[in-house]
């Protein structure tokens, strides 16, 4: 169309119809067709060949009313029979053109779209995210994030999150019910393994993730899981995501991790104090008011709540759980146990048997109590077992008491077993803390033995005294 717009402008301007063709590029009879027609008034050159009937006639085109009418006579009929059909009155052509034809012209169902939105106190949701994030001192991270959102208020909290396993999605989760004052009816998650391990084709969850299922019940968290093929509910969780990247993450920059942190403060007052959220054109701390006395206290509070995780007193009297091993009584061998998994510390119960830890993060850092390492000793048969047990006890301090220990030995190959004694009963009546810095001072002095240990613990004792 701007070709044939280019033909009339030069016509208009005086040129000969032989020159037309020359300067526009056109045949001297496309020259004459344009001078002939009426003035373009529009560019779309699709609308135009369509009016036009530009092309090859279509063989089915001359079939198109008959195939109406069967479709409204029968609007389910098969494609195949209609194609069977035309062809008894004539058709020749092929198979392909007939089922465009016939999907153009059948009628389809259309499903009207329901929004997936809430009642004050009725839904929150909540989903993982993660984002590469460039930071101006040079460095880059991979930034994982756990987003909630009240669906009502559309109140947002986001936090940061070493991982998306279950402990940081259960933990997070907690925290931001928390921090709104309350949990809503129900929290609404996508479909990761952290929660659910199986599921039926209609969305049915046949296999919970145990550890998140136990923590739901103790916090009293009703939980819904967005159904396959539910678009609105699915792509209203996932926009959340999205939501976090696009107003947070892609729109701001960071010297690095802290100041990602000072700026997430900062964002949250903005979303949730300042700024009117789009889909309801209300501040969301405003709506919140509203929400507020909906939302049900939870059950148990953040830094209470335990995750509840099936282990086994292992023949040392050890439970272990991600590298760490926890000391329980040596009447406790062998026993199924559960381990309380709390923030700071741990909880073991084995029958009747039960320990307590602080927890435990370095790698390869375990915990025993001094009354669970003297049980186990006095339970060993034999002096000699006795000796090598009471030494495997000082050797799970960490490094310095293998690196002291095996000067000790080689220096002392036939009385090692006497500082093996004193050193037990220093780690019995002082604890590992005390120990382990007195052995990391006499590998800097280079002198070997429970003697140093003693007079080094006893010097402390005294300057102690004196300062107080």
């Amino acid at each position: 169309m701007l070709k044939r717009h280019e033909v009339e402008i030069l016509l208009k301007a005086g040129h000969g119809k032989s020159e037309v063709a020359r300067l526009a590029g056109v045949s001297l009879c496309s020259v004459k067709r344009i001078a002939a027609e009426d003035p373009v008034r529009h560019v779309d050159d699709s609308a135009e060949r369509a009016k036009r009937q530009i092309g090859r006639p279509s063989m089915v085109a001359t079939f198109r009313k008959r195939v109406l009418e069967m479709l409204q006579e029968t609007p389910d009929l098969a494609t195949l029979e209609i194609l069977r059909r035309v062809r008894e009155a004539g058709y020749r052509g092929g198979k392909t053109a007939l089922y465009a034809l016939v999907a153009s012209l059948r009628s389809k169902p259309v499903k009207p779209l329901v929004r997936f939105e809430g009642l004050p106190g009725e839904f929150s949701q909540h989903d993982f995210g993660q984002v590469e994030v460039q930071f101006r001192n040079g460095s880059s991270e991979r930034i994982h994030f756990f987003a909630s959102r009240l669906k009502y208020s559309r109140l947002v909290r986001v936090s940061l999150v070493p991982d998306e396993a279950v402990e940081s999605l259960v933990r997070t989760l907690a925290e931001h019910l928390a921090s709104w004052g309350g949990r809503p009816l129900l929290c609404v998650f996508d479909r990761p393994k952290t929660i659910a391990l199986k599921w039926h084709k209609n969305g049915e969850v046949t296999e919970w993730n145990p550890v998140f299922a136990y923590a739901t019940l103790e916090m009293g968290v009703g939980v819904e899981l967005c159904w396959p093929y539910r678009a609105q509910q699915k792509g209203s969780v996932e926009n959340l995501v999205g939501f976090v990247k696009s107003s947070f993450f892609k729109v701001r920059r960071f010297h690095d991790e802290e100041d990602l942190r000072q700026q997430l403060k900062e964002w949250h007052r903005e979303v949730n104090q300042e700024r009117p959220c789009r889909a309801t054109g209300i501040i969301p701390a405003v709506r919140l008011a509203e929400e507020t006395p909906r939302l049900r206290a939870l059950k148990v509070q953040p830094d209470e709540l335990a995750l509840r995780i099936p282990v086994y007193v292992g023949p040392t009297g050890t439970v272990l759980h991600e590298g760490h091993a926890y000391s329980m009584p040596p009447e406790a061998i062998s026993m199924p146990a559960t381990l309380y998994l709390y923030a700071q510390r741990v909880r073991i119960v084995a029958g009747r048997y039960q320990a307590e830890h602080p927890r435990k993060f370095s790698a390869q850092e375990s915990s025993s109590l001094p009354e669970h390492c003297a049980a186990l000793v006095a339970a060993v048969s034999g002096k000699r077992g006795k000796r090598y047990l009471k030494r495997q006890q000082l050797l799970e301090l960490g490094e310095p008491a293998i690196r002291y220990l095996t000067e000790i030995v080689h220096r002392r190959p036939r009385q090692w077993f006497e500082d093996v004694d004193r050193l037990h009963r220093i780690l019995q009546s002082h604890g590992p803390e005390v120990l382990r810095r007195a052995m990391e001072e006499g590998l800097q002095q280079q002198i070997y033995g429970a003697f140093f240990i003693e007079r080094s613990l006893q010097a402390e004792l005294s300057f102690s005294q004196v300062v107080q």
